[in-house]
């Protein structure tokens, strides 16, 4: 790949998985591999119809089941493969993995107020799976974004992952502190556009959810 084409930009629609039904009760999902619900396999196929006009030259999504359904609904539109990546994963949270906001602050009560006070370092107890910190995440999926963006100078990228990833890449490109409270919304089956330039990620537009509205019956008696 010639040298002289890594500073052309590259255009990522980032994209948030579909419902599932641990999203719908508020259960922490993390690395626990949950599937789409009824209502997220219904985001799915409205997502894959509002993107079918466009130019997406590569898709990667989450190799979570959540993220690779959702994926794959676009994917058929656009007859392309699904790249799966690890490193898009949500963030591992531990022992909060599997348990209801409640449940956490009932369990955890240190940690999960380390947690809400957006303790960006702070260590989260033992799960099923090894929890990591904020700055952790953070930096790993926003490398993972600019490491997909490098391969595909001047390219259209679908990146399906999850609400976390959303977060992370919203405030890297929006220079927003880690610690500072989240004060934007991040939705399921939402399309967030960024330019990857030079090797600086830039939001171009957020929270795109106008596909999602139910269809309007036109012919009612």
């Amino acid at each position: 790949m010639p040298a002289s084409n890594n500073n052309n930009p590259t255009r990522i629609l980032l994209i948030r998985h579909g419902e599932t039904a641990w999203n719908a009760e508020r259960r922490l999902q993390g690395h626990l591999d949950i599937a789409l619900n009824a209502e997220g396999e219904r985001q799915a196929e409205l997502l894959a119809a509002a993107l079918a006009s466009e130019t997406i030259d590569a898709i990667v999504a989450s190799d979570l089941t959540r993220a690779r359904q959702t994926a794959a609904a676009v994917a058929r539109a656009h007859q392309l493969p699904v790249h799966e990546d690890r490193a898009l994963r949500e963030r591992c949270y531990g022992g909060f993995e599997g348990l209801l906001y409640a449940e956490i602050a009932q369990r955890f009560p240190a940690e999960f107020a380390a947690w809400q006070a957006r303790d960006v370092d702070a260590a989260l107890p033992a799960g099923a799976n090894r929890g990591e910190t904020f700055r952790q995440f953070h930096d790993r999926v926003t490398g993972a974004m600019l490491r997909w963006a490098k391969a595909h100078p001047g390219k259209t990228l679908a990146l399906v992952a999850h609400g976390g990833v959303l977060e992370c890449a919203y405030r890297a490109a929006q220079n927003m502190p880690l610690e500072t409270p989240r004060d934007f919304k991040v939705h399921n089956a939402s399309v967030n556009r960024f330019v990857v330039e030079n090797g600086v990620l830039k939001l171009t537009s957020w929270g795109e959810i106008g596909h999602l509205r139910p269809a309007v019956l036109d012919d009612l008696p």
